[in-house]
């Protein structure tokens, strides 16, 4: 019998933990402040921002969003981002992608203070992650949140076979990474690798981010595998679904992610507590 990991649950817990960590700061003095930048009309980048905005204010952060027109060139965007670094109110800052082709997206990750960088997207932590370098950095929030799911669904990764399908850097590298640093053995596959059902049915954690449609279906995982689906995906008939067909999973994977109602909200979840962390890190010099 297939287990249903719920991740709308995951995360209302982790929100909680979150609002009461905000309500100490808060005693403090300190408010944890993000700064969401979106550059131009992306009608997905839009539903995004206002998502996490909401979550923020609702949960008692100072949330600025600075909607910006799609002709912005380089050098005013990375003015703002400047300015964002050195105001003490903000303590996370996040552009949202995609950028105009104007911007060279690499640049604008370095020029975010490290120690603002609430994605976990910048070289400096990227490069702690994966040395797995002692003490506080942020880390990319997706991998992040599913690492939490395995948690708390007792998924020890320790010892196991790991199979993240997919090479991104928002998802892919830092999951096999987490993966990797929680003691599991990890294989990175991809469009590339040979007779990928092959791979991916030797994984007893099972992480698929292609944006590929029902890419995996039930014949190519491990009976009793824990499965996560990081797709966000339209059918044929526009219903929203994932990289992996949850159908034909039924019965043979052990634990699944739906889509939607698993990944998703983990997402914006751990984007919050990830900012408030920074917040309790800010005076911290590493």
């Amino acid at each position: 019998m297939t287990k249903i990991i719920d991740g709308k649950a995951v995360a209302k817990k982790v929100n909680t933990q979150t609002a009461t960590a905000v309500a100490e700061l808060a005693a403090q003095g300190i408010q944890p402040g993000i700064a969401v930048i979106i550059v131009g009309d992306d009608a997905a980048s839009q539903i995004y921002v206002r998502n996490k905005n909401r979550k923020a204010t609702k949960l008692g952060m100072h949330s600025v969003v600075r909607q910006l027109p799609a002709t912005t060139t380089q050098d005013e965007l990375l003015a703002i981002i400047a300015a964002y670094n050195t105001d003490d109110s903000i303590h996370g800052i996040l552009v949202q992608s995609p950028l105009p082709s104007q911007i060279n997206e690499p640049l604008i990750t370095m020029a975010i203070d490290p120690k603002k960088d609430v994605d976990g997207f910048h070289p400096a932590n990227v490069g702690k992650l994966i040395t797995n370098f002692p003490g506080n950095y942020p880390v990319a929030n997706t991998p992040r949140g599913i690492m939490t799911m395995l948690q708390e669904y007792d998924v020890d990764p320790a010892g196991k076979t790991a199979v993240v399908i997919g090479r991104s850097t928002i998802v892919g590298k830092p999951m096999a990474a987490l993966l990797t640093n929680a003691n599991a053995t990890v294989t990175i596959a991809h469009s590339k690798t040979a007779d990928l059902k092959a791979v991916a049915r030797t994984a007893d954690i099972l992480v698929v981010a292609t944006g590929i449609a029902h890419l995996i279906t039930g014949a190519d995982i491990k009976p009793g595998a824990t499965v996560i689906d990081v797709g966000m995906d339209r059918d044929d008939n526009g219903k929203l679904v994932g990289d992996v067909d949850f159908d034909s999973a039924q019965g043979i994977a052990g634990l699944i992610t739906p889509v939607p109602g698993g990944v998703g909200p983990m997402t914006i979840a751990t984007l919050m507590q990830t900012t408030v962390e920074l917040a309790k890190w800010s005076d911290v010099s590493e």
